[in-house]
């Protein structure tokens, strides 16, 4: 069972969290509020905040300037409200939030909260720093979200896993700050000694460090909001149930063996490289791909039983057409399932092949000129066509059409899938490799296309808009698609991982919290009803 560390005490920032002497704080300190002795959720039926005018005041006595400037003050707040029709919000009608998580090799866990201003002519964004803070004792190597809550008054679950062996879990809140309370009072702009501004949610808690892995944590993941699957460098992968924070099972995977190595108790430790570098669960749920350290294979899971279901083998011409020499371990570096399951895709040092549901492969990715591959994602436009999204060494995402790729026989060579378009690079002076993205979807405010969050390695975290138009008329290598906005945004720190989302339409909180009730009891009982 999976060791817990809570807060029962007063409300006390994360920066001494963890079991560890306090850190030295980075500056500005902007930390989560760990959870009281009794947690509380996010109360309240979600309000749709409106900054309605009071009128002008009706004073005869006073002065017409005075008069003038209530007016015009009125009409400004008039002006801003959200449209709302038959008790649901508009959120066409309103300016798109965004938060982003990031963590570092410093060890630093920075949110950021982006108001993004786009048209078909500007694309603006300003940020604004809600959280950051040391959260780990040594570098953050992954960061996982759950899916989204059916409403605003429920959190969303933010993981995090770093070399120190621990994973710890948070709850953020899914809407920003209104920009008043519900009695019509502005809410204060807190102070910064930096140029970044800060907005910190009170919402935004801690729940807990879980510690049931014995080496570094590699890779986190979400498939509801009542489970958490956990990978490590000591070759298992945890099934975390987030009610309790109790590990409910553990799959174990055999650790490599170097070539020739003789077996038996009185062999000699190997060096050979172990652990699970990635997993991908099957959008049914009942099945998993891994992948490992210092292994050409990768296995299968199935999640009913929890037990091995097979092992497929890297043959030398998949790893041939990625251009693994014989020199390199020939292991998969990520592995991820398209939306329908119908296909996945594996990464390598500089190449990915992606394979059907019969797990024979069907093309190569390759990015020219030839460099590493860091990341990769699948995502739909709005008519529904999908595409593969990668990353590379050279500041570039690598577009494919996920529709051209076709199974091959046993016999034949895999085809190359030739990209149809790319963005970022030195076109927009992006020069630095692109260590993590996310592909968020703005359909539902109104703009036909995707926004691409970039976290690179030398701090900076960039924002990219497609239209879907833009990559269906895309058919060349050499086609460059999409606009950068011109406000970046330095996190001063090496980026190792990113997470971002479209947060929902800012709402009041009547009255705060409300006292006797769990944060985690109701939403998360609720979830698990319907696993």
């Amino acid at each position: 069972m999976a060791k817990r560390k809570r807060d029962h005490g007063a409300t006390k920032s994360l920066e001494t969290t963890n079991g560890h002497a306090p850190k030295k704080v980075v500056k500005p300190d902007i930390g989560l509020k760990g959870h009281s002795k009794k947690p509380e959720p996010i109360s309240g039926d979600p309000k749709v905040h409106s900054n309605g005018s009071d009128g002008v005041a009706q004073d005869t006595h006073a002065s017409s300037k005075q008069a003038t400037f209530a007016a015009t003050k009125a009409t400004n707040k008039a002006s801003s409200k959200i449209a709302k029709t038959e008790n649901h919000i508009d959120v066409k009608t309103i300016t798109p939030t965004i938060q982003i998580i990031t963590g570092s090799y410093e060890r630093v866990l920075h949110g950021i909260t982006v108001n993004l201003q786009l048209d078909e002519q500007a694309f603006s964004a300003k940020y604004s720093d809600s959280f950051l803070f040391n959260a780990h004792a040594s570098a953050i190597r992954c960061l996982a979200l759950s899916p989204m809550p059916p409403d605003s008054t429920q959190g969303i679950y933010l993981a995090t896993g770093g070399s120190d062996e621990r994973i710890n879990i948070y709850s953020l809140s899914p809407s920003p700050l209104p920009d008043s309370d519900s009695k019509g009072r502005t809410v204060p702009i807190i102070p910064s000694l930096g140029p970044n501004q800060i907005s910190e949610n009170p919402m935004n808690r801690e729940l807990g460090t879980l510690v049931q892995h014995s080496s570094t944590v590699t890779a986190l993941h979400f498939p509801s909001r009542s489970k958490l699957l956990s990978a490590s460098e000591d070759n298992t992968i945890s099934i975390t149930r987030i009610r309790d924070l109790n590990v409910v099972s553990t799959i174990k995977a055999p650790k490599p063996r170097a070539p020739g190595q003789a077996s038996g108790d009185s062999t000699a430790m190997s060096t050979t490289p172990s652990g699970v570098n990635d997993f991908a669960i099957h959008p049914s749920m009942k099945l998993m791909v891994s992948v490992g350290q210092g292994e050409k294979c990768m296995r299968l899971w199935n999640l009913v039983t929890g037990k091995k279901a097979g092992v497929l083998n890297f043959d030398r011409k998949i790893l041939q057409a990625v251009k693994e020499s014989k020199y390199s371990h020939g292991e998969g570096r990520k592995i991820v399932w398209n939306k329908e399951g119908t296909e996945f895709v594996v990464s390598f040092e500089r190449g990915a092949v992606v394979f059907g549901q019969d797990s024979k492969a069907k093309c190569v990715l390759l990015p020219q000129p030839m460099t590493k591959v860091h990341q990769i994602n699948y995502f739909s436009t709005g008519d529904g066509q999908e595409f593969l999204a990668v990353s590379t060494e050279d500041g570039r995402i690598v577009f494919y059409d996920a529709r051209q790729s076709t199974a091959t026989d046993a016999d034949d060579e895999i085809p190359a899938l030739a990209p149809v378009a790319y963005t970022g690079g030195k076109q927009m002076s992006i020069t630095s490799r692109v260590k993590d993205f996310q592909i968020l979807d703005l359909a539902k405010h109104g703009f036909e296309g995707q926004l691409i969050a970039i976290g690179c390695s030398d701090g900076a975290v960039r924002l990219i808009v497609i239209k879907d138009s833009e990559l269906l008329k895309a058919k060349k290598v050499d086609s460059f698609v999409g606009r950068t906005c011109t406000d970046t945004h330095s996190t001063g720190s090496r980026i190792t991982c990113l997470q971002a989302f479209v947060m929902l339409p800012p709402h009041d909180i009547e009255g705060g919290l409300s006292e006797g009730e769990s944060m985690l009891g109701s939403e998360v009982e609720s979830d698990e009803s319907s696993d």
